[in-house]
Parts: structure tokens; C-alpha cells; sequence
């Protein structure tokens, strides 16, 4: 295992042991302790032909990437997401050692933990995949917010579950865990994406 694995295995353990109130969040640190031990193979190139990696679909006009996001990828990038809680913010930051923004943050999260590349910018996120319905969404979600009178959405995190989502917030703060539910987000219209 190398050190940065080792060193987010570690964060990650330390921080589902102190918010571990319930016996749903001892599954999830047993699950974290398996795959922290267990290696993942390194990524193959875009243009792979691995037969267990799902294609790359393009939209009718051939620009928007669509995916086919598994529900055991989807899995691991919010486990690893929880990972990052803590990590600072960074406007424009998209990697460990700069800092994240949200799309950043997303982008590096999808990059590690599954075989596809995310657009940049919360826009672009807005349009790829397929939007869910909130009583569809699962675990490694993209979940997006949009305050009212605006078009577009101007903040995006990573669905976690049961209402929770892993996201960078805001200059000066880190990377957050929170909660669709807490006010200042339920001010906003949600909207879930599946990559």
C-alpha cells in the first residue's frame, strides 16, 4: 500500500471512528478497514478497450460525456470523498496537495476512484450523465444546488446517503460533510446527476 493510500486510510479511520454513533457508520469504517488493505489496479488509458469498463456515450450532438457509473464505483468515490474531508479550499484547486473547489473537488474524486473524467466547471457537471430523481438517487450521486431565479446550479457536492454530501464549500473552509436538510442548502433547489 503506498503512503498516500496509507495516509487516507488513516484519515478516513480517524474520522468515522470519532463521528461513529451508529452501526451504520461501523459497517461503512469495516468497509473502509477491507479496501484500505486491498490495492487498486492501476488506471488504463481513456481509449481502453477493458471489457469490464463500461463505453463512453456521447449525446445526440456528440459533446456531453455520459457515462455508466456503477453502483460499486459510485461506492468508492463517496467513500473515498469522506476521505478528503478536512482537505482545504482552493478556488480553482483540483488536486490533494493545492486544495479543491467544488468541481475540483469532484473532478479529482471521479478521476481517482472510477475510469472517467468529469468536465471542469459546475456547468458543464450540470449536463453530464442523467439527471435522477431524488427518490432514485444512490451513493457516488452528483448533487447539485441552484438558488432560486437562477439558471444554472452554482455549487455541486457528491452524494454520500441519507441526505448527506461530500463537497468544498467556500474560501477559507475545507472540504465538508453536510446535509441536504440543514438550512442553508434547503434554501436552494436539488437536483441529482448519475455520471
Amino acid at each position: 500500500m503506498g503512503p498516500i493510500k496509507s495516509t487516507l486510510c488513516l484519515t478516513m479511520n480517524r474520522f468515522f471512528v470519532l463521528r461513529a454513533d451508529s452501526t451504520l457508520m461501523l459497517l461503512i469504517c469495516a468497509g473502509l478497514l477491507v479496501s484500505c488493505a486491498s490495492s487498486r489496479p492501476p488506471a488504463e488509458p481513456v481509449g481502453s478497450a477493458a471489457a469490464n469498463k463500461p463505453a463512453l456515450r456521447h449525446d445526440s450532438s456528440g459533446v456531453v460525456p455520459k457515462t455508466q457509473l456503477s453502483t460499486e464505483q459510485g461506492q468508492s468515490a463517496a467513500l473515498y470523498a469522506m476521505g478528503l474531508v478536512g482537505v482545504p479550499y482552493r478556488f480553482g484547486g483540483n488536486t490533494l496537495a493545492s486544495g479543491f473547489d467544488c468541481s475540483g473537488f469532484i473532478g479529482h474524486v471521479y478521476q481517482t476512484q472510477t475510469p472517467f473524467a468529469p468536465p471542469r466547471t459546475v456547468a458543464q457537471l450540470n449536463a453530464w450523465g442523467w439527471e435522477v430523481p431524488e427518490d432514485k438517487r444512490r451513493t457516488g450521486d452528483l448533487v447539485f444546488f441552484k438558488p432560486n431565479g437562477v439558471v444554472v446550479p452554482t455549487h455541486a457536492g457528491i452524494y454520500v446517503g441519507q441526505g448527506r454530501f461530500v463537497h468544498a464549500p467556500s474560501t477559507g473552509g475545507t472540504v465538508k460533510l453536510s446535509h441536504t436538510d440543514q438550512p442553508y442548502w434547503a434554501r436552494m433547489q436539488v437536483s441529482y446527476r448519475r455520471p
